[in-house]
């Protein structure tokens, strides 16, 4: 799973937002979905970051998901 850091205030705790794209059932049109998911982390990311999640095992009440990796540091991308 892919998202963009959208906070980084927390310690050791990064804020990610997901988008997806569905189809509306009736009307097929498609529709932007967003979902901001709470990560553990101990890489070095700032804001506007692109990152890969992967699910863990809970941290705490709202953080289910850690930081595998960074795969743009703000539009570059890292080999």
């Amino acid at each position: 799973m892919q998202g963009k850091v959208v906070s980084t205030k927390m310690n050791k705790t990064v804020v990610v937002e997901i988008e997806r794209w569905v189809v509306h059932p009736i009307y097929k049109k498609r529709m932007k979905r967003t979902k901001k998911l709470s990560a553990h982390n101990e890489l070095p990311v700032e804001i506007g970051n692109i990152v890969e999640l992967g699910q863990t095992k809970p941290f705490s009440k709202t953080k289910n998901f850690i930081v595998k990796k960074v795969i743009t540091e703000r539009g570059v991308v890292k080999k």
